[in-house]
């Protein structure tokens, strides 16, 4: 195993989501929005027993980044992607190396015995999913597992690396040791903005890191909340706030940096550096709403599709579509899933 060698290198906090649908009751009584993520508070832990008492639950590999590395996997050949995490030793992480295994992904886990692996409690209502998440053995996540010798090796060989922006609430040290050794050789580190509450109270270590970054992804809310931490002077002005993402101070000049923002069904953006005045809107196919079964995972199946595309060779115009038909395949079934047997995507 240990000469097998990965082009895409992921990195997360590896999750069990726990979902429950028709959740009205448990956004007023725990004061969620509908359509956020947020670490749980203290006012939030009990959220976990109760959804697994009164409501119907289903159990679904979870984690931003480990989402978007199955999606990757999905559309990739057999050993094309690997993903590191911690994990406690538990039911929980068997779970998560199942799913993994399904879609081709390999994972190289810090396994913490004694630990909890991460849940999430996915709250649905309607088309809208508000996350809830007890990071648990997540936030154990070491440095040194970067350098240990069987990773050390995978981060040597990978061309393109992709990291969520929720590791940036313990593990920017990480990020900043995979981003600057991608920078340094020319190779490709994509960064997933995942949640309002990264730009907006995390954006000193997102500074941090934006350097090293070639391929942003986010979503309106996040692009908003950006906005807002940088004092750009219109929130909702998805072009100019790509561009300044874009355009801000870079390590490796010679690769533009490309920002992409997606915005639901409505359509997404795609702003170069190299001409930050030409943003690309690209049109969304909407889905009938009697199709679409949840959202939870979308955007980290329009993630996995174009990391996957990119890392294929293929166009940015190529990658940001092959996302699209990603997050399509994925909001009509359960939580983060792709259908089997496997669709060609690219």
């Amino acid at each position: 195993m240990a000469s097998q060698t990965y082009q895409l290198f992921c990195m997360g906090n590896p999750l069990l989501d726990v979902q429950v649908t028709n959740g009205e009751e448990l956004l007023k009584k725990y004061d969620l929005k509908a359509n956020d993520a947020i670490l749980a508070e203290e006012k939030h832990m009990s959220i976990y027993d109760e959804v697994v008492k009164n409501y119907k639950v289903t159990y679904v590999a979870g984690g931003a980044s480990q989402n978007a590395a199955r999606g990757a996997a999905y559309v990739l050949p057999p050993n094309s992607v690997v993903y590191t995490g911690c994990v406690g030793d538990d039911d929980l992480a068997e779970q998560l190396r199942a799913a993994n295994k399904r879609e081709g992904l390999q994972e190289v886990y810090l396994v913490k015995p004694g630990a909890k692996t991460g849940a999430c409690a996915v709250v649905l209502t309607g088309h809208h999913r508000s996350l809830v998440t007890t990071l648990q053995a997540a936030e154990l996540f070491e440095q040194s597992h970067l350098s240990s010798p069987a990773v050390a090796p995978l981060v040597d060989a990978a061309k393109v690396f992709y990291v969520e922006g929720f590791f940036l609430t313990h593990g920017t040290s990480s990020v900043l040791e995979l981003s600057k050794k991608a920078s340094s050789a020319s190779k490709v580190f994509a960064l997933n903005f995942s949640a309002p509450f990264i730009p907006q109270f995390f954006s000193t270590q997102l500074q941090s890191v934006l350097p090293y970054c070639d391929i942003i992804i986010g979503n309106e809310t996040e692009a908003e909340a950006y906005a807002t931490a940088n004092g750009l002077p219109d929130s909702k002005d998805l072009a100019a706030i790509a561009k300044a993402v874009a355009i801000s101070p870079k390590s490796n000049a010679s690769r533009p940096r490309v920002v992409i923002f997606t915005h639901g069904a409505e359509s997404t953006i795609m702003v170069s550096s190299a001409a930050p005045d030409s943003p690309k809107i690209f049109k969304v196919n909407a889905i009938d709403d009697k199709l679409i079964v949840d959202t939870n995972g979308a955007g980290d199946a329009f993630a996995g599709g174009f990391l996957g595309a990119y890392v294929a060779g293929k166009s940015l115009d190529e990658c940001v579509e092959a996302g699209h038909k990603m997050g399509a395949m994925c909001v009509q079934l359960v939580g983060p899933q792709f259908p089997w047997p496997k669709v060609s995507v690219l």
